[in-house]
């Protein structure tokens, strides 16, 4: 059978397998984007009757990087779908610059791949619904909480609910969690544009006058790249035209006139997380605020946590936001921690450009960063002297 996935650990049994069509459940799980696909297809390998639900149907756009790094990947093989990147290239480079200027382009230390949300999306789905969950199109709209199960719009009944469903997640809006307020929500704006010219690689470029906030571009293999900016949100109005101009500047070449496909979208950032649940009702992904900080990354948090949250709602469903909770302590507590503070340091642009030079100088202070940035990282003592000697010399240097 091969090794036991972490979020299997003590889950039980929660079910007697699929069977029927009615409209009682193991475990319901709103949203059908990685996060709830991971978690019908964690619920359903410890046997629960699971109903999945999303206001959409599938394949659908979702605005987005698309980039799928490597820690994304190891969720999916453990949840036993390995082919979700099958025929789009690796990309085993990342450049970055820095909001002063400073690059560093080096090699990933596993590469990352593009996949448009409206392929890696859908075969998530296909893959819940071959593992037996049953797929619906369903805009929830209420949540009630009972003693012995959850009631959705009156009508699907539930002994356990994962909330999956994105930054506006109504399972988080019925659990009382207002949205992220500023400074702990970033805005985006993503298309598609004719790649750059030479090598394959991830690019991001840092803006110093907005900081913190970025632009990207994440060549696809196909010709096309997905090219965006998002920025921390401080209280002021982004229009679309904004968005489209900074991106235009900090990606020299990109004719605005040649992105297709524009969208914007919210990134909760998990630096506000609210309780991962209440009872038998968890948040995963996006509605749990988990989006990296540091480089806004979601999916592998996504994929991580949706498997966490289908396994305890299914294992223990009285239980499952407690089991939950110390599942998701136990797995990425210490990054989140890590990474919260990455983000506080990092709002001061010159420890950015030490960490950037840093990184050109030093491969391991690289992958110390990548690795924080992508997947489930730590700041390291090495990483941080290296920083901390950056941003001395520079309050050595002789101001004009």
């Amino acid at each position: 059978m091969g090794r036991r996935a972490a979020w299997q650990d003590g889950a039980g049994q929660g079910g007697a397998g699929q069977g029927g069509t009615g409209d009682e459940f193991d475990v319901v799980v709103v949203g059908a984007g990685p996060a709830g696909s991971a978690a019908a297809i964690a619920a359903r390998r410890v046997g629960a009757r699971v109903l999945l639900l999303d206001r959409s149907d599938f394949p659908r756009d979702k605005a987005c990087g698309d980039g799928i790094a490597a820690h994304a990947l190891d969720v999916l093989d453990e949840l036993g779908v390995p082919d979700a990147v099958a025929g789009y290239p690796p990309l085993p480079a990342l450049r970055m610059t820095s909001p002063g200027g400073a690059e560093v382009a080096r090699r990933l230390p596993r590469p990352a791949y593009t996949v448009p949300r409206t392929v890696f999306d859908a075969r998530l789905v296909t893959a819940a619904v071959a593992a037996g969950a049953l797929l619906r199109r369903h805009t929830v709209r209420t949540v009630q909480v009972r003693a012995d199960r959850v009631v959705l719009d009156g009508e699907l009944s539930a002994r356990a609910v994962v909330g999956a469903d994105g930054a506006g997640s109504v399972v988080r809006r019925a659990l009382g969690h207002p949205v992220n307020p500023d400074r702990h929500l970033a805005l985006a704006l993503r298309g598609y544009a004719p790649a750059r010219p030479g090598p394959p690689e991830q690019l991001i470029v840092t803006s110093a006058p907005r900081w913190p906030a970025y632009a990207w571009s994440f060549p696809i293999g196909d010709g096309r790249a997905n090219v965006g900016y998002g920025e921390v949100l401080r209280g002021e109005r982004l229009t679309r035209a904004y968005l489209v101009d900074r991106l235009a500047a900090l990606l020299p070449g990109t004719d605005p006139a040649a992105v297709t496909d524009l969208r914007a979208h919210h990134l909760p950032l998990s630096t506000h997380r609210p309780a991962p649940g209440r009872g038998r009702v968890v948040l995963a992904g996006d509605a749990l605020s988990l989006i990296n900080p540091f480089t806004g990354e979601g999916i592998f948090y996504a994929l991580l946590s949706g498997a966490l949250a289908g396994a305890a709602a299914a294992g223990a469903p009285e239980r499952a936001a407690g089991r939950y909770g110390e599942a998701l302590r136990r797995r990425l507590g210490v990054h989140l921690r890590h990474s919260s503070t990455a983000a506080w340091l990092a709002r001061r642009r010159w420890v950015v450009d030490a960490a950037v030079r840093a990184a050109r100088r030093d491969e391991r202070v690289y992958r110390s960063v990548v690795e924080l940035g992508l997947g489930d990282g730590r700041l390291d003592a090495r990483t941080l002297t290296m920083i901390g000697r950056g941003v001395a010399a520079r309050d050595r240097t002789p101001r004009r």
